[in-house]
């Protein structure tokens, strides 16, 4: 799927856009069922928190901030499973992570119009920790992005530096806050824009620092993250932290002390089987 060009831009910068993954068409029925998710499923909040708000907006701009948001959209429409387990992209996660590829979870981001939720400067790690580097974050574009609709942004190569300590608590009130990395050292201002069109996806790796502005168009800025990893690299904390994810690519290997996934209790051998 991807060239080595491609692969070696995103060793060498911790990001890829690839253009043109999924169809106008199945785009229409993605897009379909994500404005039916917003209306039935999806949670409307006020977004991160953190010191960070007061250095991105102001206060009323602040006040009025807003995230539409939910997890593991496959679990909901067929689009979804069929857009998370789509080959073209299961072929490039399989080019970047090695041949066996997990799905580790998604995650709806609609930032609403005119001010639709910024994102501070941080790493994914901080929210789904794992042993090392083999995780792909995916970011399904369902409209252009651009810069006044609050494209994603990145600080090229930055995923070399591995796991950096964010902000967890808001050092004024001491209350815990989403983590977030110090807006005095890390800038949108020095992070390279990546707008994309419909269709596009931009995946990047679990360690590449990035971030977004707000969203201050008249139209919602859709987008819906997917994480794949390779199913070796372990969990440590966060998100989905011990659920098994599907095998979108090859097989999974036994390792040793493996034993079979059971949705709750230990799994017996032949149970239910007649």
């Amino acid at each position: 799927m991807l060239t080595q060009q491609q692969i070696d831009f995103y060793e060498d910068n911790g990001y890829l856009h690839i253009p043109q993954v999924f169809t106008p068409q199945q785009v229409d029925q993605m897009s379909e069922d994500l404005n039916w998710m917003m209306d039935s499923w999806a949670v409307k909040t006020q977004g991160w928190t953190g010191p960070w708000r007061r250095k991105y907006m102001d206060a009323a701009t602040e006040k009025a901030s807003k995230l539409i948001a939910m997890h593991d959209l496959y679990f909901y429409a067929q689009s979804w499973m069929e857009a998370v387990t789509h080959p073209k992209l299961t072929e490039a996660m399989s080019d970047l992570l090695g041949p066996v590829v997990e799905l580790h979870h998604s995650t709806m981001h609609v930032k609403p119009p005119e001010a639709g939720h910024p994102f501070p400067m941080h790493q994914d790690w901080a929210f789904y920790e794992h042993q090392d580097g083999r995780y792909v974050d995916v970011l399904v574009h369902l409209d252009d992005t651009c810069h006044d609709n609050g494209e994603i942004r990145f600080l090229a190569g930055s995923h070399k530096q591995g796991v950096l300590e964010h902000i967890t608590r808001d050092p004024e009130t001491d209350q815990p806050c989403t983590p977030h990395l110090p807006t005095d050292q890390y800038r949108l201002a020095d992070t390279v824009a990546v707008p994309a069109k419909r269709g596009d996806v931009v995946c990047f790796n679990i360690h590449t620092i990035h971030g977004s502005h707000i969203n201050v168009t008249d139209q919602p800025r859709r987008l819906v993250r997917i994480g794949y990893r390779n199913p070796d690299n372990r969990q440590t904390g966060g998100q989905s932290m011990g659920r098994p994810g599907l095998i979108v690519r090859g097989r999974r290997q036994r390792r040793p002390g493996m034993e079979l996934f059971a949705i709750s209790g230990p799994a017996v051998a032949g149970a239910g089987i007649p």
